[in-house]
């Protein structure tokens, strides 16, 4: 029997890649995109070894999806190919820049042992929690066992089901987890009325060594080792807000291993949240789920 070869990389992303299909008044654009895809294109676009493990079809967007996280360092596993349409999202921009979704998903994924030793996982989105593929997504991350874990719940609320399992399901992928982000939307679907602090202290409770929250144009807050840090938003032209939330994430995926064995302070929680909202700014300066390259977060002196 052939024993099958695996290569170390930084991590591994989990979870759905698809086409969102932006529609702003008569015009109607379509770009790749997805949560975890979008985390890991930020990824690859700062130099770090990054597999993507999805779920596309043999059509055209699949092909163009695959092309684009290609272009930026991804590597999109053999196994993330099937049978069936690449799934969809419609995206209707409002006047704030804020974007209505319409999904069209179709999340199944590979049970197979993949080619990959990964130090961290990344997972989240619809891949938490829309079945089939939710479940196998838990199994893959308890069979690689990484050193790291980092979480995302990006809520939708027409995929995730009532807020009750919703939660349920939040909770079992919290436990597992190293870091875990919420937007505040995400928050209230979970966890409606509740406080920062009593969101922070639950989640944080649940096992997760670093929390998360991010509060759109009024920036984010993460916790950790009883510390609780607060940075402000940036003012910029906002030409809408796809991909903030992954591209805050990606950065704290990019930053958070190297203090993974380190005691936090509040120094270290402040520089981590604000190369994170930094990076965010950037993405929403532009349109679409234009994530920031290595040189545009690393500037020369």
């Amino acid at each position: 029997m052939t024993t099958r070869a695996t290569t170390d990389i930084e991590v591994l992303v989990i979870g759905e890649a698809l086409v969102d299909i932006t529609a702003t008044g008569s015009e109607v654009v379509e770009m790749p995109g997805g949560g975890p895809a979008n985390v890991a294109l930020g990824l690859g676009r700062q130099g770090i070894a990054v597999a993507l493990l999805t779920r596309l079809g043999s059509d055209a967007r699949g092909s163009a999806v695959t092309r684009h996280l290609e272009r930026s360092g991804v590597w999109v596993l053999a196994e993330s190919f099937g049978q069936g349409p690449t799934s969809t999202a419609h995206a209707h921009i409002l006047d704030d820049g804020s974007a209505r979704y319409e999904f069209s998903i179709h999340w199944t994924v590979s049970r197979e042992s993949l080619p990959v030793r990964p130090r961290t996982i990344h997972a989240g989105s619809v891949a938490a929690f829309l079945p089939p593929g939710d479940e196998v997504v838990l199994e893959q991350i308890d069979r690689l066992a990484p050193e790291i874990v980092t979480f995302d719940p990006n809520i939708r609320p027409a995929l995730v089901g009532e807020p009750r399992r919703a939660r349920a399901r939040f909770e079992e992928f919290a436990r597992r987890s190293t870091v875990v982000k919420l937007s505040d939307e995400d928050a209230e679907y979970l966890y409606p009325g509740l406080d920062e602090a009593g969101l922070l202290a639950l989640v944080g409770g649940l096992g997760p060594r670093l929390v998360a929250l991010t509060r759109g144009a009024r920036g984010a807050v993460l916790a950790a080792e009883g510390m609780v840090v607060e940075v402000t938003g940036r003012r910029v032209a906002v030409a809408d807000t796809i991909g903030a939330g992954d591209t805050f994430m990606a950065s704290l995926v990019a930053d958070y291993p190297a203090l993974h064995d380190t005691a936090f302070t509040e120094q270290k929680l402040q520089d981590l949240a604000i190369r994170a909202v930094d990076a965010a700014a950037i993405t929403v300066g532009r349109p679409g789920a234009d994530l920031p390259w290595s040189a545009e977060l690393h500037p020369a002196s």
